[in-house]
């Protein structure tokens, strides 16, 4: 497996913050030096995803879904870390898409 660097583990990390979702990730994306990057792409994708699917499990719960964003601090630390994170069902599907590898 190929070494990241800490700009990318950091950006990788920063795309999971809940505190300024999903605007983090969507730099990360667009940022000249992460832009080329398959593991900041990989995070800062799920992490679009993965809030989508809690904001709607938030909005039909009525909140209870809202716990479900303190996991992104968890998944976070994992991408500093290094480490890929994978979330049953959502993360296949977004490889099923192509829109991770």
């Amino acid at each position: 497996m190929e070494e990241k660097t800490q700009d990318e583990k950091l950006w990788a990390a920063l795309s999971w913050l809940p505190i300024l979702w999903p605007i983090l990730a969507i730099v990360a994306l667009l940022m000249e030096n992460t832009k080329g990057s398959a593991f900041v792409r990989y995070h800062a994708i799920l992490s679009i995803a993965t809030g989508i699917v809690t904001v709607i499990i938030t909005t039909i719960t009525i909140g209870f879904g809202g716990v479900l964003f303190l996991v992104f601090f968890y998944w976070a630390y994992k991408a500093y870390q290094g480490e890929l994170v994978e979330i049953p069902v959502l993360t296949n599907f977004c490889k099923n898409q192509g829109w991770i590898a």
